[in-house]
This record gives C-alpha cells, sequence and structure tokens, in this order.
C-alpha cells in the first residue's frame, strides 16, 4: 500500500488500483498525488497496471457523473489507458460474479458492487468472461485490465498463473487479446504488401 505522500516505487512490477465509493474524488485525490504520473511512466517501462471497480473506471478516457451522484455533477479525464469511457447513475450494481478470465481461462469468483455502466470500444478486449457475460477490458498491449469484479486474486489457479506470469515476465506476451491484436496487425501487413490496396479501393468504392 502506498501511502499519501510517497511516490509508488518505481521498480514495481504491478501497480493495482481498488475500488472506491466516491470515484471522481478519489480520482483527483489520486492525480492531487502525482500518482497519475508515477502510474503513466510504470506503464512506459513495461509494467502491469490492474484496475479493480472503481479501480477500473479511473483506467478509462472518462468519468462522469452527470446528476451530482457521489458530489458534484462533473465529468473528469481518467488516466486513459483503456479505451473505455463511464457514466456514474442511480443504479446500483450489486451481484455475486463466477466466470473466467480471457488470458488463461482460470476460474474467479467474487461479487460486483458498482454504480455506474462502462462503454466503449476497449470492451472489445474483455478481461473477464462471466456468467452475466463479458466484464471489464483489457489495452491492446495486453499490460493494462480493469474488471468490476471483486475478489477476483483469491481464485487460488488464477491468482498462480497471474503472478507466475509476472514473475516470468511474460504476462503481456502471454495475453490472449495482445495475440489476436498483433496475428490481426501481421496480417493487415501482410495483405498491404502482397495486394494492390488502391486497386481493391477502386473496385469496391
Amino acid at each position: 500500500i502506498v501511502e499519501a505522500g510517497a511516490v509508488i516505487p518505481a521498480d514495481a512490477d504491478v501497480i493495482l488500483i481498488p475500488g472506491s465509493k466516491a470515484t471522481l474524488s478519489d480520482l483527483a485525490a489520486l492525480r492531487a498525488e502525482g500518482w497519475d504520473i508515477d502510474i503513466l511512466a510504470h506503464h512506459r517501462r513495461g509494467g502491469i497496471v490492474v484496475g479493480l471497480c472503481g479501480g477500473y473506471q479511473m483506467l478509462g478516457q472518462t468519468v462522469a457523473d452527470p446528476d451530482g451522484i457521489e458530489g458534484a455533477a462533473a465529468t473528469v479525464p481518467g488516466l486513459g489507458l483503456l479505451d473505455v469511457d463511464t457514466v456514474i447513475g442511480p443504479a446500483k450494481t450489486l451481484r455475486p460474479a463466477e466466470g473466467r478470465d480471457t488470458v488463461y481461462a482460470e476460474t474467479v469468483t467474487g461479487y460486483e458492487m458498482h454504480m455506474g455502466e462502462t462503454s466503449g470500444a476497449g470492451l472489445a478486449r474483455p478481461w473477464l468472461t462471466l456468467a452475466a457475460g463479458p466484464d471489464g477490458a483489457v489495452s491492446p498491449d495486453g499490460r493494462v485490465m480493469g474488471a468490476y469484479v471483486h475478489g477476483l486474486f483469491a481464485a487460488d489457479g488464477f491468482r498462480r498463473a497471474f503472478l507466475g506470469a509476472v514473475r516470468a515476465g511474460d504476462y503481456a506476451a502471454a495475453s490472449h487479446a495482445a495475440r489476436v491484436e498483433a496475428t490481426l496487425d501481421a496480417l493487415a501487413d501482410h495483405l498491404a504488401a502482397h495486394l494492390d490496396m488502391d486497386a481493391l479501393d477502386a473496385a469496391f468504392s
């Protein structure tokens, strides 16, 4: 746990941003400590960033509270590490959660307890597949992930797989989402190199 007034250690392997009862004010407090700078620098150095519940919301592009549910009505920029946006609303999600992670297909269990709905292109790469549907997001590089499920690290198999990959330094390489993204990029490069793209564009325009 990093206390107020301290910097996030530069040699950390993983930064985990936990849940919050007031996402916007806690995000403001995080910025006041300068931790947003530490988190972005950590990611640039190749580190892993995990957000759970409110921490997941903070990792997105924006967090909005248009009705002032948690305080003054506002829309603020998130940390910008996931391509998602969250709108805080009056409806509260409270339910048990069970499913698998999308990287290792390990069983996870926990619970959801949050206000707000998250949307955006990043949801096309979910971190978890739950009985209630996909949950969370994984960045294209496989090193940033967030979800609404509290307690998922209590699952022994998932925790071992996650920490084992971190220890081996290959979490991003092991990420299914990252492999899919890399494969699609390689396929696009191959097609661009071997097809007359201008002729194709002309044929279908």
